[in-house]
């Protein structure tokens, strides 16, 4: 798992409420199954920035994974506003499935 960030510690917390969130078709975390590109943090205008893909262009609960990533980090940072980037490119794929997530898979 390679996420991006500009501040590590924050964003190790910002994983933490993020594997609160699951996609229900796999029933894996968003960290976990490789989602989530980027956290980035904007102390200046009090802001998280959250970068992230689907498995799939048109995956047909990405409107709830994307709203309930935005709720989990509005949880774990009261106060900041959450800017949730949906990129395709690169695209997922399952190397990007962390080593736990591949064994909750059995793969």
């Amino acid at each position: 798992m390679n996420i991006e960030t500009n501040n590590a510690t924050k964003c190790d917390l910002a994983c933490e409420a993020l594997k609160t969130v699951d996609d229900p078709e796999i029933g894996l975390n968003i960290v976990d199954l490789g989602l989530v590109y980027a956290v980035n943090f904007d102390e200046e205008i009090k802001e998280v920035q959250l970068t992230m893909t689907l498995t799939t262009t048109f995956c047909p609960m990405g409107e709830s994974i994307t709203s309930n990533a935005m709720m989990a980090l509005e949880m774990y940072f009261p106060g900041y506003d959450v800017d949730v980037h949906l990129v395709f490119d690169p695209p997922w794929g399952y190397h990007l499935i962390s080593e736990e997530g591949r064994v909750f898979l059995g793969r």
